[in-house]
């Protein structure tokens, strides 16, 4: 089948840990016929919406630096490929909207789209989790002051956190009398102007946080645990943080098997949930990663049963 990947630019690619590079090697391996664009790329022309994308050839293994080559250009209905990966990594800013606009429109002229873009517009990655209180952490959603203020001083421990937010970027650890509270509180809300969620802190965080992947509604069986640096709080990768691939806990399945038929349902084909010890604290569905991390850690090949699921969704299997 045809295949397009809407991505971010194939040349900043880090192929080592990429999980859409890994999704293409797969795809190509049982012949299916990849194709690559970006949001800009986009177009809605003659009431259809398009895109501008160009096949994509990968090199052999070991043949230089450039890991894929260029092939025919196909300018042509979303509709006309078999299946329309939207893999544009965060920030969800208002050209990711737009991009959601689009392929919600082309969706209902006979794209097949995954994730759903209607349901990626519907789970903000931070908000999302508010829909399953009873495996979440006490959390707080605000932009006011005194409420923030008075969370901390409930919980004592806390993070704050934006809602737009990727890669542990702008999260504090925030103490009981810290004293730039005021400070943080005004520089993540731009003055009581931009909602964040607070979390109650869990300290399980130095176990890693978990990335525990679902795919068509089924749990991989191992999650990424990604481990803070000293001194520091945030387990991402993108902070500092180490990735060790472990088989999934009592406590990650239980999540895993409860979210996973009901957000698959919902038109969300792959999904990454952070869980911290036994507690969600996000739901990622934009651009979720950790397959290349996860097979070369286990030998399980994600990818494989990334384009499985995606064979079955879009009619091909």
């Amino acid at each position: 089948m045809r295949i397009l990947f809407i991505a971010d630019p194939l040349d900043g690619f880090k192929i080592s840990k990429d999980s859409t590079y890994a999704m293409m090697v797969e795809a190509a391996a049982r012949g299916h016929a990849i194709y690559a664009c970006q949001q800009g790329d986009l177009l809605l022309r003659d009431e259809k919406v398009r895109a501008d994308a160009r096949r994509i050839v990968l090199a052999e293994a070991g043949a230089g630096d450039a890991w894929y080559a260029t092939a025919e250009a196909m300018h042509a209905p979303l509709a006309d490929w078999d299946a329309v990966v939207m893999r544009k990594d965060p920030p969800f800013d208002m050209e990711y909207v737009y991009s959601t606009h689009f392929l919600e429109r082309a969706v209902r002229q006979g794209a097949r789209v995954f994730n759903a873009p209607s349901a990626i517009l519907a789970h903000n990655e931070k908000f999302a989790i508010s829909e399953f209180p009873q495996f979440t952490a006490p959390t707080l959603v605000s932009r006011r002051e005194d409420e923030l203020r008075a969370f901390v001083a409930q919980h004592r421990q806390t993070v704050f956190k934006p809602l737009d937010g990727m890669g542990g970027m702008s999260v504090f650890r925030v103490n009981q009398g810290e004293p730039n509270l005021g400070v943080i509180i005004e520089t993540l809300t731009a003055y009581g102007t931009r909602t964040i969620m607070a979390q109650r802190y869990i300290p399980e965080i130095r176990d890693g946080d978990k990335r525990v992947l679902l795919i068509g509604g089924r749990p991989v069986p191992f999650c990424l645990a990604r481990i803070p640096k000293e001194g520091e709080t945030r387990g991402n990768l993108a902070a500092g943080g180490t990735g060790v691939a472990r088989e999934l806990s009592p406590g990650d399945r239980r999540i895993a098997e409860a979210l996973g038929p009901e957000l698959a349902a919902r038109g969300l084909l792959l999904v990454g949930l952070d869980v911290i010890g036994d507690y969600l604290t996000e739901i990622n569905v934009t651009s979720p990663t950790c397959f290349r991390e996860i097979t070369a850690q286990t030998g399980f090949n994600v990818a494989g049963m990334f384009i499985d699921a995606l064979e079955r969704a879009a009619g091909m299997s």
